[in-house]
């Protein structure tokens, strides 16, 4: 084994550690913010697996940049479509809003009530 073999190892296990307890450590409320920007490193990990799979390398270069075409395109949409998704269930139905509001009780005026003198 190389020097340099080792060492690529090396940042390979340590990343791979490191991510495992960033992630594992992430807030439920943080979770679709860093969806988002997972998606846009997918997205660039994307980019160069297209440039690996069109540059003349070799025949092993060309089809290990197809199958990270591939597999970082079905990051990319599975991602978008799950954050598409969570940003959904946040999001108020417009006519169960307004129907909430007519079905409010009117609001008392200024030195009717509890709370009369306050703005």
């Amino acid at each position: 084994m190389s020097t340099a073999f080792v060492v690529q190892l090396y940042v390979f296990v340590l990343a791979a550690f490191v991510g495992y307890q960033v992630i594992t450590r992430v807030p439920p409320l943080l979770h679709t913010p860093l969806m988002s920007a997972t998606n846009a490193i997918s997205g660039i990990s994307l980019v160069g697996s297209i440039v690996a799979a069109g540059g003349k390398f070799g025949t092993v270069a060309t089809v290990l940049g197809f199958i990270a075409v591939v597999c970082a395109t079905t990051n990319v949409v599975g991602g978008f479509l799950i954050t598409d998704r969570m940003l959904r269930m946040f999001k108020r139905d417009g006519g169960r809003a307004k129907r909430d509001e007519e079905k409010a009780p009117a609001k008392a005026g200024v030195g009717e009530g509890a709370g009369a003198g306050r703005p």
